[in-house]
């Protein structure tokens, strides 16, 4: 939770995220407003245009404004532009869980590493390849390490989640102190978010760390960082700023990205407010016309100037040509130097004093004119000097006919196509995992215990079918009515299980009704969250593939969906499918959004890109490891 005091690890986790989301980057200027805070502005593609503030101590995210900078530059926002101005933003990383992150810039043949620390007083260190720092904002020298030029930047702290499943067991089993204090303190959770992940798990917070369900606070873990990296739903409530909504908590207002909800939660820095009165943005076409336009006045200028120049040359023709004799006859006996000290020496001479300048490796001086500063050749005659002139003012004209012309030309506008898009309405079950089947009926299934629970419970009637894999874990499912596809809601429940974590291809799978299934026990039984007890014959699907297909849906409304291929390609104008693999959902979520781009016009995807982003996409992507698979 983001208070106004400043941002936990896990807000920054959701801020990188969104941040690298908007790769590739290119630093444009930096600026320092004041002591703590400092902007960046980046370019994107498409022009897309990038403004990243920080105050270190407290916060990190884009803005839709910066405040006013100050007229003179501070020396460290000097340092950084001359280091990193025009470099390529190749990584924005958190360090572990910490308040830290790292914006990784290439420029030439070197990657500079600028952080960020948002703990304490903060800091901001800009460090070379090898994280020897090469400037920090505030030098600062501490028990443990050093934050001074020359010392190696020394970075404290450590993602529990990062650990392997045996540490992060001995983590909790070592533990003296209750599961949400463990969190809380010992994983950096803070205790909001610490609360959560009891909550998710089905653990009392209450509990011994050392006697809990150490696979369900894992898991409950890895689900709530999956949500705040990839399922952003940011909010304001009464306690502060969150990237994700937590149970119980009263939302006062959401925001599509969590940089917006921060933005407007945080108290704007003095002249902020200003950063709205800036220009409009010109179209292409308008930016060329003005460029030809302030061309144009250029040579324009210089026309006349030579015109002045010439005609002044006519005008003091005696006493120039005589300046032109003079000095080319002096300068085949002496030197430019010694013609120089003697101009010096003789400035009650008219000649002398018309003479402003020398320019020795030109055999040129400067003359003044009636108030016009001329250039002459002294090894040149005056008709050859003002022949000089003449071509200019030839060469400049014909600039100016060429510019004109070009304005005349009509700019060829590529037509857009503005298709009004009407998006998916929202529905009860897309909270849920979901697809339609080919012949139109709801599947839905839990994504986790609590979701699985509340489907039983609230959902499921009695002309529904329930379907669950044969494997420990995975997504109930429920069939909303009867299909002849039911095969595809196997599949789906076959995909969302733990047969996709384990590599598995496919899985056998079992349908029973309403009546069959109950969280009562038998005698001595017990009946986890999330799971229950189905009771006399089942329908088996054999050895059912596992495989989830996610496209972009464009009727009846526009909308990313998923679910069995086949199911899928009758439904969507792009698609790609996948199979189990070695990317992490995160990373398969990205890959697919670009997949999917590929497979559509530029203009097309580009008009989509509210809707067609990895969030979206992460909704239907199993748990575990993916690969995509071309249809």
């Amino acid at each position: 939770m983001a208070t106004l005091q400043g941002m936990s690890g896990v807000d920054l986790r959701a801020l990188v995220s969104e941040a690298a989301d908007r790769l590739p980057l290119w630093v444009g200027k930096i600026y320092q407003f004041d002591a703590k805070t400092l902007g960046i502005r980046l370019n994107g593609e498409d022009r897309a245009k990038y403004l990243f503030l920080v105050e270190t101590g407290r916060r990190a995210h884009f803005t839709a404004g910066f405040p006013k900078p100050p007229k003179h530059p501070p020396g460290f926002a000097m340092l950084l532009r001359k280091h990193l101005d025009g470099g390529r933003v190749l990584g924005i990383r958190q360090l572990g869980i910490e308040r830290t992150m790292s914006i990784d810039i290439g420029k030439r043949d070197t990657t500079y590493h600028l952080i960020f620390e948002l703990f304490d007083e903060g800091n901001a260190i800009l460090c070379d390849e090898d994280y020897t720092i090469i400037k920090p904002l505030w030098h600062h020298r501490f028990r443990d390490r050093d934050v001074v030029p020359g010392a190696v930047y020394a970075f404290l702290g450590t993602d529990c989640l990062a650990l392997p499943p045996e540490e992060f067991f001995g983590m909790l089993a070592g533990s003296d102190r209750d599961i949400v204090r463990t969190l809380a303190v010992g994983c950096m959770l803070g205790g909001a978010y610490a609360e959560e992940v009891c909550r998710m798990a089905g653990v009392e917070k209450s509990a011994t760390a050392a006697d809990v369900d150490s696979g369900a606070i894992r898991d409950a873990f890895g689900r709530l960082m999956a949500d705040v990296e990839l399922r952003h739903s940011p909010v304001i409530t009464k306690s502060g700023c969150w990237p994700v909504v937590l149970a119980g908590d009263e939302v006062r207002e959401r925001f599509e990205t969590f940089s917006e909800a921060l933005d407007a939660f945080y108290p704007k820095v003095e002249g902020e407010a200003e950063a709205a009165a800036r220009k409009p943005r010109l179209s292409r076409e308008e930016t060329i016309r003005q460029r030809q336009a302030d061309a144009i006045r250029g040579f324009e200028k210089k026309i006349k100037r030579y015109e002045r120049v010439v005609e002044v040359l006519y005008e003091n023709y005696p006493a120039v040509a005589g300046v032109i004799e003079t000095l080319d006859a002096a300068s085949r006996e002496r030197s430019w130097q010694e013609i120089e000290e003697i101009l010096k020496t003789n400035r009650d001479n008219e000649a002398a004093k018309m003479i402003r300048a020398v320019h020795p490796a030109e055999a040129a001086v400067e003359v003044d004119l009636s108030g016009e500063r001329v250039k002459i050749f002294v090894h040149e005659t005056i008709e050859q000097n003002i022949g000089r002139y003449y071509d200019q003012i030839k060469k400049f004209k014909k600039k100016k006919t060429g510019a004109l012309a070009a304005m005349e030309r009509t700019i060829t506008v590529k037509p857009r196509k503005k298709e009004q898009l009407v998006l998916q309405k929202k529905r009860w079950y897309h909270r849920f995992r979901w697809f339609m089947t080919s012949d139109g009926v709801l599947v839905i299934g839990g994504r986790d215990a609590s979701q699985n629970e509340e489907l039983v419970r609230k959902y499921m009637e009695g002309g529904d079918l329930f379907i669950h894999a044969d494997v420990h874990g995975g997504s109930v499912v429920i069939v909303k009515g009867a299909t002849e596809h039911l095969d595809e809601a196997a599949a789906f429940a076959a995909s969302y299980s733990n047969a996709w974590k384990a590599g598995h291809f496919s899985a056998d799978v079992y349908a029973a009704r309403p009546d069959q299934v109950s969280k009562t026990p038998e005698s001595g039984e017990y009946v986890a969250r999330g799971s229950f007890i189905v009771r006399g014959e089942r329908q088996y699907f054999r050895n059912t593939p596992v495989g989830v297909a996610i496209g972009l849906q464009l009727t009846p409304g526009v909308a990313v969906i998923g679910g069995p291929p086949s199911a899928i390609a009758g439904r969507a104008k792009a698609w790609v499918t996948l199979e189990p693999g070695q990317y992490e959902p995160n990373d398969t979520a990205r890959k697919v959004v670009r997949a999917l781009r590929e497979k559509l016009p530029e203009d097309e995807w580009k008009g989509l890109k509210g809707v067609l982003n990895t969030e979206a996409v992460a909704a239907f992507v199993p748990p575990g490891g993916s690969d995509i698979v071309e249809p």
